[in-house]
This record gives C-alpha cells, sequence and structure tokens, in this order.
C-alpha cells in the first residue's frame, strides 16, 4: 500500500460542491488545499445571492433521502438538525389541465392517456426504481429504451417534451442509463407508493457551504475568489502550478472541478489526444428564472409541463418544500448555448414566464408578482451520450499530478450536491495519495 504524502500543497479549481468536497477532504488529511474560483462567491450552481431581499439559490436544488454524502458532511459538520423532510406534491400540466401526477392513482386518474398506456409507463418506472446495474444500459439510446418500454403513445404524452425542452438537437443521442439514474432517484424519494419525500435545509445550501468553507479554512485551507485561472502549467509531463491574475504560483498538483469544456482552454499543453476527447463533450446551458409571488401558483413543488405554448420542461415551486415568507418558484429553460434562443434578453424569458404562470393559475394578477430575477449558467448540464464512459476522459489524466473532473464524471447518475460531495472526497483522496 503506498504511503500517503502528509502536507502537500495542492491547488484545487472551482469551489462547486465538488471542488469544496476536494479542498474539505485534503485539509482534514493534513494537506494545503488552495481554492480558486472565478466567481466572487463560493458554491457555483448552488451559491446563493440576495434575491430582493432573501437570500436563496440562483438555481433551484433539493434532497432525496438517498444522498449519504451529502448527510454524512451535515453530520460531520453539526449540521443535521438544520435538515428537514417534507411529503411533496406533484403535478402535470397538460391539455390546458392541472392533473395530479406521480403516484398509481393520480397515473390511473390521469386524462389524456389510455389504460393499457398508463400501465405500460406505471411498470417502467416501477422497474426503473428496482435496477441496480446500469451497465446493460450505457450504449442504449434513451428514447429509444423508453418508447420501448411505455409505448409510442405514453411516450408523445409523457415524455416527448420533456425530452425536447431540455436537450434539443441532443433529444436523440442520449443514454439509457443516464436517463433511468434520474427516475430512480426521484422513485427512491418516496417512503410508500403514494407519497414522496424530499429534504431542505435550514437557510438552504448556503448553510452547507459556509459550513465547508469554515471547515477548510480551520483546517489550514485557503480559499480565493475572483480568482479565474487562466493556466495550468505543465512541463515535461509534469503539472507546475498555475497561473492566476497574471501570476505564477507553483503547487505540488493541480486539482481541476471546473466545467470540463474549459479544459482546452486552460490546460492548451495537454497531448491533443485528451484535448479532442474534451473538445468532443456536449454541454446545455440554462437561463433559469425566479420568481417570488404574493400567492401560490400550485400546490406542487414540481409540476411538469406538456403544453405547446410553453418551451419549458416543468416548473418548480420551491417554497412548497422550503416554507418562505413569501412563494417562490424556479422556471429553469435549457438550451444548447448556440441556440438563438440563448442570445434573448432576459426579459424575453420573464415575460414568458409571467405568461405561463397566468395560464396555470388564473387568479394571478400582475400585482402578485413581487420580484423576478433571470441567471444564466453556460454548462449547466453535460450531454451523456450513449457509451458515454468510453468518451469521458478519466479524472487522472497523463500528466503527473494533474486530475481533472466535474459532474459528468460520476455518471450515470445526474448532477447533484450529494454526488459532488462524494465524488469529490474520493478524488482528493486518490489525488493525495
Amino acid at each position: 500500500m503506498a504511503e500517503v504524502k502528509k502536507g502537500q500543497r495542492i491547488a484545487v479549481l472551482g469551489a462547486g460542491p465538488m471542488g469544496l468536497a476536494v479542498a474539505y477532504q485534503l485539509a482534514r488529511d493534513g494537506h494545503t488545499p488552495v481554492l480558486f474560483e472565478a466567481d466572487d462567491r463560493i458554491g457555483g450552481m448552488t451559491a446563493a445571492f440576495d434575491f430582493d431581499g432573501l437570500s436563496i439559490e440562483r438555481y433551484y436544488h433539493f434532497h432525496a433521502i438517498s444522498d449519504h454524502a451529502f448527510f454524512t458532511v451535515l453530520d460531520e459538520l453539526g449540521l443535521s438538525s438544520k435538515m428537514h423532510w417534507v411529503a411533496t406534491k406533484m403535478g402535470y400540466w397538460y391539455q390546458n389541465q392541472l392533473q395530479e401526477w406521480g403516484n398509481p392513482v393520480a397515473l390511473l386518474k390521469f386524462k389524456g392517456l389510455g389504460l393499457v398506456a398508463k400501465f405500460r409507463y406505471g411498470l417502467h418506472a416501477f422497474l426503473s426504481t428496482k435496477r441496480d446495474d446500469y451497465k446493460p444500459l450505457d450504449n442504449v439510446n434513451a428514447v429509444q429504451w423508453i418508447k420501448n418500454a411505455v409505448g409510442k403513445e405514453a411516450y408523445e404524452v409523457l415524455w416527448r417534451r420533456l425530452f425536447e425542452y431540455k436537450f434539443y438537437d441532443f433529444t436523440d443521442n442520449l443514454s439509457a442509463a443516464w436517463i433511468w439514474s434520474r427516475i430512480r432517484r426521484i422513485g427512491r424519494s418516496r417512503y410508500s407508493l403514494f407519497k414522496e419525500k424530499l429534504g431542505y435545509l435550514d437557510g438552504g445550501s448556503d448553510t452547507l457551504l459556509q459550513g465547508m468553507r469554515a471547515d477548510i479554512e480551520k483546517h489550514g485551507g485557503v480559499l480565493n475568489l475572483r480568482s479565474p485561472v487562466s493556466k495550468v502549467i505543465i512541463d515535461a509531463g509534469k503539472v507546475r502550478g498555475i497561473e492566476v491574475n497574471g501570476q505564477f504560483e507553483a503547487f505540488d498538483k493541480v486539482i481541476s472541478t471546473v466545467p470540463l469544456p474549459y479544459v482546452p482552454r486552460l490546460m492548451p499543453d495537454l497531448p491533443d489526444a485528451i484535448l479532442q476527447q474534451f473538445r468532443a463533450l456536449n454541454n446545455v446551458a440554462v437561463v433559469c428564472v425566479i420568481v417570488k409571488l404574493r400567492q401560490r401558483l400550485t400546490e406542487n413543488f414540481w409540476l411538469n409541463t406538456n403544453d405547446p405554448d410553453m418551451d419549458v420542461p416543468g416548473i418548480i415551486e420551491y417554497s412548497n418544500l422550503r416554507p418562505l415568507a413569501e412563494h417562490v418558484v424556479y422556471v429553469p429553460f435549457y438550451m444548447p448555448g448556440e441556440h438563438p434562443k440563448y442570445a434573448e434578453p432576459d426579459q424575453a424569458f420573464l415575460d414568458k414566464v409571467k405568461r405561463y404562470f397566468k395560464k396555470i393559475n388564473p387568479a394571478l394578477q400582475d400585482a402578485d408578482f413581487l420580484a423576478m430575477h433571470a441567471s444564466r449558467y453556460r454548462y449547466a448540464q453535460p450531454i451523456c451520450e450513449p457509451g458515454f464512459l468510453d468518451r469521458l476522459p478519466p479524472a487522472k489524466l497523463p500528466v503527473q499530478g494533474l486530475w481533472v473532473a466535474d459532474t459528468s464524471h460520476y455518471y450515470p447518475e445526474d448532477r447533484g450536491i450529494s454526488e459532488s460531495i462524494g465524488f469529490g472526497r474520493q478524488l482528493a483522496k486518490d489525488a493525495a495519495a
């Protein structure tokens, strides 16, 4: 067994949940992690902002009962008492009707779908929650997998728009393993056939982020905000350090957790074959609108939408999970960053959301919209194609002292705080060994 080298000075790029987890583990193991974050705050997609007097995440987050790595850190930081569980509801907006969704009775009552299609859909969802081995699905096309399982009718009504308004041109080239993991996570958040249970933290994700930051600094780690790294210096097959703010800083090792599309720009001296692998990876952007309402939109935490006039796959009424003074709703518009829609001004998205909300709940008036804000993230969602693991460069690159990973690396799991924490802590142990 290799002896662990203590006291290494290691650069960690990116202070999202994975980067924080890497630094958290390194610092606790006696090393000196130095975090570099381009933003003016920690958290990445989990970062909070001041939304009209309310500190809240820029992008929606929730916790499932399977988020074990997340719970472990809460326990280590003494924050477990701030975790709360809520029986949440799901809905489906279809044929201009708000319908109940997410349990067998709701499926049977659902208007617009035949009995056979309902049975096939329910059976597929049930079997997906019972499956543990993703490998047989790794090279399978997700759309074809779902069509084969639920039939054309259920696919058209319940799946097609969810795919097309999340993945656009990538819809027909997604891994079934990746989609299965999303079905399973929500399915396993149920504590009975009829009840779904999701969790939130007092103070939101920032409670965890600030707890991890304090622990990193307590154990000797260093955090640098507004410090975008311009280049990772590689020489003779070995990492030497980084360039930041026009200065060179030497490090024993570098661990990058920034989105993989940035890697070719940050590490142009990687072998060409590796650079081509990174360049071949696809990603979609998001414009996420958050709204503060005087009255509730619906009773649901999650509302799937299938409406030709709404170009979103779903609406998340966050205040139906975490109690807040006003009603807060997120509406994510996903699309490729090159899509013309991504170039539209924020106001175009705000206007759409107001129109959608009034359609779903006609009682809403202009005066009920207390505040609205749009946030953008260019590399919000990696696209996992069939055989994705074979396309993805390994986290340990063929350069001495260099590790590179983002949320793609815990495929087939979808991006999440707990998955990032678990992967980041293990990455820290591997890199420091």
